[in-house]
């Protein structure tokens, strides 16, 4: 008994799966409902103007008959065009065409239909519009398919990007600490009394980079805050070798945004290889304002080559280069521009970034 029950109720729910299938949601069947009331209106006064009898009935007949073409061309479409990710124009066009054409076909048969042909009239009435409800249903069902199919597609590579963004951006603060750990390695050796300041300028830095700058954007206020930072933590570091002139505007207003720990890596890189000029100053200048709908930066640095520079830090001098490119393209498609300049004794960097 148990299992013809399920034999039975696997029939019922492959029957169910299949009306599904050809109908799709039953909310498509209740918005079929509402709309049949006008669609019978107008074939009743159709039939009418081609003089055929029991007018009521044929309007039935006919209303039927059109939402069924109208299901099973969507049915026969969903069959190959479930995957479509690009609306076929030539197809699209076809029975875009051959519906305005049957549509006009009706209007004029009705205008002039065969005297005493009522058999005829029907045939010529009926077929065009048999074909306009299984095209309609047809590109109906094409367009859903290849919007879905885009968005589905959109969402993937949203994602795609979501988390190759959330690793670039965890790869930032292991970077940052390294370099200046080994910054202050140097220092403990040679000049350790800077070195409980430093602790705890490098305390709030790291506190900014693990805790608040977790978000895609960040109020360029706070961003801001966290560059100065950095600068008061490389004042205590270099001492009075360093040569820095900054012109950076103060933002209060929230609203304006950027992606966090953007520009620090281009202020990083200054201060680590300005280090290695052989000039007995070190010469930063650096400046940031808004303009517009848009944040512009400007670092300039002295720089050169040291003898002693070790082995390791020159295969991480790139890797914040190449981190903070690919979260530009990431996050600012078609909304920045970089510009990296270098002569015999200075280093430039000029970036344009669309405000969020």
């Amino acid at each position: 008994m148990s299992e013809t029950r399920n034999i039975r109720n696997t029939v019922e729910d492959i029957k169910f799966k299949a009306l599904i299938g050809f109908f799709g949601q039953p909310l498509y069947i209740f918005l079929s409902l509402i709309v049949s009331i006008p669609i019978y209106l107008v074939i009743e006064s159709y039939v009418k103007s081609i003089q055929v009898h029991e007018d009521e009935a044929a309007a039935f007949a006919g209303t039927v008959f059109f939402f069924l073409g109208l299901f099973t061309g969507r049915y026969i479409a969903q069959i190959w065009s479930a995957r479509l990710k690009i609306l076929p124009k030539t197809l699209s066009l076809v029975l875009c065409i051959s519906i305005v054409v049957c549509v006009a076909w009706l209007f004029f048969h009705a205008d002039f239909p065969l005297q005493g042909r009522v058999a005829i009239n029907l045939l010529l009435s009926w077929v065009p519009f048999v074909w306009i409800s299984l095209a309609l249903g047809a590109l109906i069902k094409i367009v859903h398919n290849v919007s879905e199919n885009q968005l589905k597609e959109a969402k993937t590579m949203a994602a795609h990007s979501k988390s190759e963004l959330h690793l670039l951006q965890s790869q930032l603060s292991p970077h940052f600490l390294f370099n200046t750990l080994n910054n202050m390695y140097g220092l403990s050796i040679t000049d350790h009394e800077k070195i409980p300041a430093l602790l705890l300028k490098l305390s709030e830095l790291l506190r900014y980079s693990i805790y608040d700058a977790t978000e895609i954007y960040v109020p360029l206020k706070d961003e801001i805050a966290y560059i100065n930072n950095y600068m008061e933590f490389e004042k205590i570091r270099i001492g009075d070798r360093l040569v820095l002139t900054t012109e950076i505007e103060e933002v209060i207003v929230p609203e304006i945004k950027i992606a966090p720990m953007l520009l620090i890596v281009f202020i990083e890189n200054a201060f680590k290889h300005s280090k290695n000029t052989i000039d007995e100053k070190i010469y930063i200048d650096i400046k940031l304002k808004t303009w517009g709908n848009s944040i512009l930066f400007f670092v300039k640095n002295s720089y050169g080559k040291a003898e002693n520079e070790t082995s390791m830090v020159n295969r991480s001098s790139g890797f914040g280069l190449d981190n903070v490119s690919k979260r530009l393209s990431l996050l600012y498609p078609a909304e920045h521009e970089l510009n990296i300049k270098k002569d015999n004794s200075f280093y430039n960097v000029i970036l344009q970034l669309k405000m969020k």
